[in-house]
């Protein structure tokens, strides 16, 4: 994204008193001109806090995570649209601003590898969630991922009870979430969507009596109220939106963000074409369409006759079935209830199944004969 959309997001986020996330670019000087508050994602290529070979470096990680505009840390495990495949900045959108905020050389394509190298099996991400949460001052830390193999999420709960240490928070991005970065195999067959992501994530939790312990957010294609009522009624605590703020600053989805020759300004590093986007107008976009969006959630939810967003349940969402027939999400979901899954005594054989199946020693499924 360009200087001038860094700039209009975080100008925005400061007016309306909510926060902006960094993306895997790491933290640039246009983060910080604003001081509204940052959610540092680190991805795979740990930009701003990298060695020369591209690992993790604790001590520049430390320096910019006790910055106090930095509220969280997220590690990104896997983007909704891509789970799995990382990305790559072309060298020629590579400028020296970019190369000193990642920490990257000038002249070479930027890669962001497709697995993080600080860890590799479930109680080494919880090890490193640990490492993280020291390193920056006790700052809340957590992780963001598109579920694939639901013994892979499990796993990490695993994790989760063997070594004590809990995420502060857990982000569950859909395979809807976009980017233009995406191959289109991807974004059409690959990772759970997200609404199936969120059930499953928080009724493991709910299964092992941590759902009270870890916060859940929610990410993917979420634009309008009832995108954000849609998911806090199935789980999550609070929603994340992209594309909603892309086009709050103009993004028309010309489809030219590799190119350099962004129309509107919002992902160029052309100084020429930046102008394109003029920072306090966009910035008060942002602003509006932040303060629009939950002014319509709080018009739903008086509508249902419910005082707070938290009372949102599966129950205030109906899905119609045929011409004749309409379900309650609560009949047609399974909800687990707490401690289920640690009592043994699982409503459903596939929770129960998963569960025998994860491992906090791998990602890789335990082989469970069928009775």
């Amino acid at each position: 994204m360009s200087a001038n959309a860094i700039r209009a997001l975080n100008q925005g986020a400061k007016l309306g008193n909510f926060a902006h996330d960094t993306g895997e670019g790491s933290i640039s000087p246009y983060h910080r001109e604003h001081g509204g508050d940052l959610t540092w994602e680190l991805g795979s290529g740990y930009f701003g806090c990298r060695t020369s070979d591209g690992r993790f470096d604790p001590e520049r990680f430390a320096v910019q995570a006790r910055d106090p505009q930095v509220r969280m840390i997220e590690i990104k495990m896997s983007q909704g649209a891509k789970p799995g495949h990382g990305g790559i900045l072309p060298k020629h959108k590579v400028t020296q601003e970019i190369a000193d905020t990642r920490g990257i050389l000038m002249g070479e394509d930027c890669i962001s590898p497709s697995r993080h190298s600080a860890f590799s099996t479930p109680l080494e991400l919880m090890h490193f969630i640990a490492q993280l949460r020291e390193l920056s001052g006790g700052k809340p830390v957590g992780f963001k991922f598109c579920l694939g193999h639901p013994w892979e999420f499990m796993g990490i709960a695993k994790a989760m009870l063997e070594t004590g240490i809990l995420p502060d928070f857990i982000v569950v991005d859909g395979k809807e979430g976009g980017t233009g970065a995406a191959p289109v195999e991807f974004t059409d067959h690959i990772g759970v969507p997200l609404r199936e992501g969120l059930l499953f994530v928080h009724n493991t939790l709910v299964g092992l009596n941590l759902r009270d312990k870890i916060k859940l957010g929610a990410s993917g294609k979420i634009v309008s109220a009832f995108d954000i009522a849609s998911v806090l009624a199935i789980g999550a605590d609070w929603a994340n939106s992209a594309r909603g703020f892309m086009f709050a600053i103009g993004c028309i989805q010309s489809q030219s963000c590799h190119t350099n020759k962004c129309p509107t300004g919002v992902a160029t590093q052309d100084p020429l074409r930046q102008r394109a986007l003029v920072v306090p107008d966009k910035a008060q976009r942002v602003f509006n369409f932040h303060r629009n969006t939950l002014k319509a959630l709080a018009e739903m939810l008086a509508a249902a006759g419910l005082d707070h967003p938290s009372q949102l349940s599966a129950k205030h969402l109906v899905r119609r079935m045929s011409a004749t027939e309409i379900k309650l999400f609560s009949q047609l979901h399974v909800f687990l209830k707490p401690g289920e899954l640690l009592s043994g005594d699982v409503d459903g054989k596939f929770y129960s199944r998963m569960w025998q199946m994860a491992r906090a020693d791998s990602f890789e499924a335990l082989e469970v004969v069928a009775a």
